[in-house]
């Protein structure tokens, strides 16, 4: 088989985003060692014994090195500075005094010893402190400084020894003496000293050489080996490379990245294989993939302290933006993997989010709007602190409570943060999400809003259908609102025309005469099938998404306007003319334009009905099934039977709820009511 044979257009469409995929997570996989063994404490070790290969320091934990801080931090130094200025000016105060010279003298000498010892404003809460004299700080018990009022007093009980009690209450009546302090506290050096204390804590308990037995086959992991393996992984991790060639290294990462592409294909063919025949989704899913698993490769390779706060969920919700619920579980769960198998506490970490995406999917298809996404983040956040408190208390899941949640909190409101990213994403690859969808179904649109003007019949006729199409939409778990906007915009295409089709004439035309009655059958038939293409051009005019014109060109699929047809028999015509009459297709190829096409007929068709009945409505449907089954409408459709007959018996129930009997008052006991009601009016006037 030649290679231009294998490379068909689908292939390619399949082979370019899935070969950049596999190139990207080639680049970003891991290129360091990586600790092969999986351990917790409690749990026999289940290897052979493993001996160390070099020498390595046992790393305390987050909680020794912590208290062992706090403990550090708890004797703080206090730090002052002793001034020279205030003993020389004290001392020139006692010059002042009138005493004589050697009353001074006497005095100034005390004074010196006081300041010599140091003064304080008040008593220090350390039993030590530093006091720097000049340049060099010596530290002191502080219980041989003087604080103000002991200085003072001590001060003044000489005064009176040397001068008497009379001059010296002539003195304080005349001055006021007080001692000033001369130690100032330094709170910037104080703190500095503190960090410093902190810091001496050493991180390591001891070392293990290399060849040591650090555990042995069967033995039970305690906390203390726990500690041992971790400190070793650790070191592992850091120092060693991989064992093998760097040609070897590239090729493992692409062996393993090729696997995980095609695990994903794997998947999506299994899932709904439809998604593989078009472009746009195709390489939406494969770009979601990408990014996701990139991001989670490159986090734990450079920043695996960061992992937590990396917004998993968000691949989920980019998916449930253009993807059903039960297709996004396990493109969501293989976009995991790359967790499970490069970051630490894979495992953990894989359920923890597995869980937590599912969660937002649902959460997010009720709550989408405004604030009440906040609301969405919000439970994920409880739903993962959950879990990971659950894995914390088995031990099964390492690091500090605090800076994991906050983490697991961060990570939480980046899915909120990076939600609008979904318009950017549906601009690129030309796909519709839910809120579009929503929006589209607004009547006051513009193109909805010139439909009811030019055309009120089929408006309603599109409303009516519409509403079937959502019961059945939802009786077999078809997308509901895409198959809404379907019936909405499947004929705008006769605003050009809107007197060719019945449900309009009776509204716009004032002629006696119908439109179709100047035109011969195949003329009438063209104008008829040309609301297909019409409606196309509209769409488009109009900037419509692309589902708009598939639901335009499928709704009539290659059916014939068969009433038409008829008439150009019956007046001769040749039946070899019937490409004349058939709508250019294609057929359905999805459950929700079966929907359309099956709810548009139907509905156009109970018009015509004269009894009302049950039986009449279940031949009716079956008749109208069985008709585009046989014409081989849903060949090319993603429908089973049992699915159709659920639409068959929705459409039914419809039809009996949309018709339903009402009850016919007589005419005399309507007028007898109304003389009566007339009569009691006047009463009440009198």
């Amino acid at each position: 088989m030649r290679i231009t044979q294998i490379l068909t257009p689908r292939f390619k469409r399949i082979f370019l985003p899935a070969f950049i995929a596999v190139v990207l997570l080639t680049i970003a996989m891991p290129k360091t060692a990586r600790f092969g063994y999986d351990y917790r404490k409690g749990s026999p070790w289940k290897y052979e014994d493993l001996v160390a290969q070099m020498d390595f320091p046992i790393y305390k934990t987050d909680d020794q090195l912590v208290q062992e801080r706090l403990d550090a931090g708890t004797v703080t130094v206090p730090y002052y500075r002793m001034s020279d200025q205030v003993r020389s000016d004290m001392l020139d105060d006692i010059g002042m005094l009138p005493l004589s010279a050697g009353q001074k003298y006497e005095l100034s000498a005390l004074l010196g010893s006081i300041y010599d010892r140091g003064v304080a404003a008040s008593a220090p809460e350390s039993e030590l402190i530093y006091i720097q004299k000049g340049k060099r700080a010596d530290k002191y018990p502080s219980s041989e400084i003087h604080v103000v009022k002991d200085a003072t007093e001590l001060f003044l009980a000489a005064l009176r020894r040397i001068a008497g009690d009379n001059l010296t209450d002539s003195l304080l009546n005349s001055r006021r003496l007080e001692l000033a302090p001369n130690l100032v506290y330094d709170k910037e050096t104080t703190d500095l000293v503190s960090s410093a204390a902190d810091l001496s804590v050493s991180p390591t308990l001891g070392y293990v050489s290399s060849g040591s037995l650090i555990v042995s086959e069967g033995e039970l992991v305690t906390a203390e080996v726990a500690q041992i393996l971790d400190s070793y992984k650790r070191e592992y991790e850091h120092s060693l490379g991989f064992s093998h060639s760097g040609f070897l290294q590239w090729m493992g990462c692409l062996v393993i990245s090729l696997c995980l592409v095609l695990l994903l294909l794997v998947t999506i063919q299994f899932t709904f294989p439809a998604v593989l025949s078009g472009w746009r989704r195709y390489s939406y899913i494969m770009t979601v993939f990408t990014l996701c698993s990139t991001v989670t490769l490159l986090v734990s390779r450079f920043m695996d302290m960061w992992v937590c706060a990396v917004p998993f969920t968000m691949s989920a919700i980019y998916l449930q933006a253009f993807f059903k619920n039960r297709e996004i579980a396990p493109i969501y769960a293989v976009s995991l993997i790359p967790v499970l198998l490069f970051v630490p506490n894979g495992a953990a970490m894989y359920v923890m989010f597995l869980l937590a995406g599912f969660v937002a999917i649902l959460m997010f298809t009720r709550f989408q709007r405004g604030w009440q996404q906040f609301l969405t983040a919000f439970v994920t956040f409880l739903v993962l602190a959950l879990l990971f408190l659950a894995f914390y208390m088995m031990d099964l899941f390492s690091g500090n409570i605090i800076s994991t949640l906050a983490l697991l909190f961060l990570g939480s409101i980046l899915t909120v943060c990076l939600y609008p990213l979904t318009f950017l994403f549906e601009k690129i690859f030309n796909l519709i999400s839910v809120t579009r969808l929503v929006e589209m179904c607004d009547s006051s649109n513009p193109l909805l809003h010139e439909l009811e003007l030019k055309a009120p019949g089929t408006f309603q006729h599109s409303l009516q259908v519409m509403n079937m199409a959502d019961a059945a939409a939802r009786a077999v778990g078809a997308h509901v609102q895409l198959v809404r906007v379907g019936a909405l915009y499947h004929d705008i295409g006769k605003i050009c025309n809107p007197l060719c089709f019945v449900e309009n004439e009776s509204i716009l035309s004032v002629e006696r005469e119908g439109y179709h009655s100047r035109l011969t059958p195949a003329q009438s038939a063209s104008d008829i099938i040309r609301h297909v293409t019409d409606g196309v051009l509209l769409a488009k005019k109009y900037g419509l998404p692309f589902i708009v014109p598939d639901f335009i060109l499928s709704h009539h699929g290659t059916t014939t306007a068969s009433y038409f047809f008829n008439k150009h028999l019956e007046a001769g015509g040749s039946p070899e003319d019937v490409t004349e009459f058939t709508y250019p297709g294609p057929r359905p190829f999805s459950k929700e334009q079966v929907i359309l096409m099956l709810c548009d007929g139907i509905e156009a068709a109970s018009r015509t009905l004269k009894d009302y009945s049950p039986d009449s409505f279940d031949k009716f449907v079956e008749r109208m099934v069985a008709s585009k089954l046989e014409d081989g409408q849903f060949e090319n459709a993603d429908i089973s039977l049992s699915e159709l007959g659920i639409i068959k018996q929705t459409l039914k129930n419809y039809l009996a709820q949309m018709y339903h009997a009402r009850i016919e008052y007589p005419k005399e006991i309507k007028t007898k009511t109304t003389k009566i009601w007339k009569s009691k009016q006047k009463n009440q006037t009198r």
